[in-house]
């Protein structure tokens, strides 16, 4: 089978290494890839929003099957052109992918099918948010409503910095045509979790939980970034909150996308809030998590291939996934200065003595010079994935091996986990 991932940072690398373990592939492409994925796969130079040269490549290309990582391509509909040249493909179409497209969306879904989320109003203009903000109060929420890379939410300690976000998304335009309509929520108290399932649009198949930090500095302090770390499983989902996210959040949302004429068929990413009432939802990412599909690959047992064929088959309900009882913990390290102004084309070094049978380093922005050198070309660089048999021991090995990574302009979070290790200690 010749497979074609599309994207290029760690989560694309990521299933890049579980893809090439599958005795199914022939010959594994990435688009764009970078450095990291060009030791499993042949990397081609297409961006991820060149949707003509994506089809094209793999219609020239003669490939059976396409993953599209990231989100932005699922919102602008490539599943949908791959569906019209007549290739299968791993991920849902525009319709459906409005899921993470627009969070006013979601809320308004969450609403007409009883999911329980945060309280919200959604607002495009900009003196009717404050007002709505002055009325509730703060702590309180700011979401742009389009896509922000995963930096569009503010989360506003007191009503001056709630109404800055506002005037920093709708009049500066920070984030660009994704904050012409916000949304302001509830601040919702409780423990952050992130929850994956597949799904062939209708039947669901429950893979892991998982946490992951978004603040950029130790103490979950400093912006929210793309993500600073993550690790699975999450003590918070234990068995029983396992069934009531299903039963409560995510098959729900399956019936409902269904009954609205958008049925979703892809991986659903349910960014949580574990209340003392229970799950309510925070947002849906229709695509793995970016560090968390790092940890889910190191945790996954059995092949991945034959799961995602059976999504875009409708055949779902035939596959068993197995999963290592080990916790995986990713540790991102990021260039000086993100989420900010940061530099690009540092060095690294002393990527060969980090590798191991227990630790995986994935690259999220890095290519090789014309010396073959390793530089860093993004914000979160690489991510350093280790197995342990709890949160304690992957988290040593992660940060031995960042310990043996020679990068001066690189930097990490230093308690990734700690919510985990700290439950253990008791």
């Amino acid at each position: 089978m010749r497979v074609l991932v599309v994207g290029s940072g760690g989560r694309e690398h990521a299933l890049c290494w579980a893809i090439a373990a599958s005795p199914l592939v022939d010959a594994l492409y990435c688009a764009p890839g970078n450095a990291g994925i060009a030791r499993e796969a042949t990397c081609v130079p297409i961006p991820v929003d060149d949707l003509d040269g994506l089809v094209a490549f793999a219609r020239d290309e003669r490939i059976d099957f396409v993953v599209v990582g990231p989100e932005g391509p699922l919102v602008a509909g490539l599943v949908d052109r791959l569906d019209e040249a007549g290739i299968r493909s791993f991920g849902p179409t525009a319709a459906a992918a409005a899921l993470e497209g627009s969070k006013a969306f979601t809320k308004d879904f969450c609403t007409r099918h009883g999911i329980p989320t945060a309280a919200y109003g959604r607002f495009t203009d900009a003196e009717a948010a404050r007002r709505y903000i002055r009325e509730r109060g703060a702590p309180i929420v700011v979401k742009a409503d389009g896509l922000a890379a995963g930096k569009g939410v503010v989360v506003a300690e007191t009503v001056d910095d709630a109404l800055a976000a506002v005037d920093a998304m709708m009049s500066d335009r920070a984030f660009g045509d994704a904050g012409a309509e916000i949304v302001v929520e509830e601040f919702m108290v409780g423990e952050e979790a992130s929850f994956f399932a597949l799904t062939d649009g209708a039947f669901v198949l429950p893979l892991a939980g998982a946490q992951d930090h978004k603040r950029v500095g130790d103490g979950d302090t400093g912006p929210n970034t793309g993500g600073m770390g993550a690790y699975s499983p999450a003590p918070v989902v234990d068995a029983a909150m396992a069934g009531r996210i299903m039963a409560e959040v995510v098959e729900p949302t399956v019936a409902g996308m269904r009954e609205e004429g958008r049925p979703f068929k892809g991986v659903l990413f349910a960014g949580l809030m574990i209340t003392a009432e229970g799950p309510r939802l925070i947002e849906y990412n229709v695509r793995f998590g970016d560090p968390e599909c790092q940890a889910l690959a190191m945790r996954l047992k059995s092949d991945l291939l034959p799961a995602l064929l059976a999504v875009a088959d409708g055949q779902l309900a035939h596959v068993d996934l197995r999963w290592r009882a080990e916790t995986a913990l990713c540790v991102v390290m990021a260039a000086a200065g993100y989420p900010g102004e940061y530099r690009r084309g540092t060095e690294i070094r002393g990527l060969e003595e980090s590798d191991g049978d227990d630790v995986v380093v994935f690259h999220a922005g890095t290519a090789r010079d014309g010396d073959g050198r390793l530089r860093a070309t993004g914000g979160r660089v690489l991510g350093v994935t280790a197995l342990g048999v709890d949160a304690a021991e992957a988290r040593a090995r992660a940060y031995a091996a960042v310990d043996r990574i020679d990068w001066p302009d690189g930097f990490c979070r230093r308690d990734i986990g700690w919510r985990a290790v700290s439950r253990a200690a008791g």
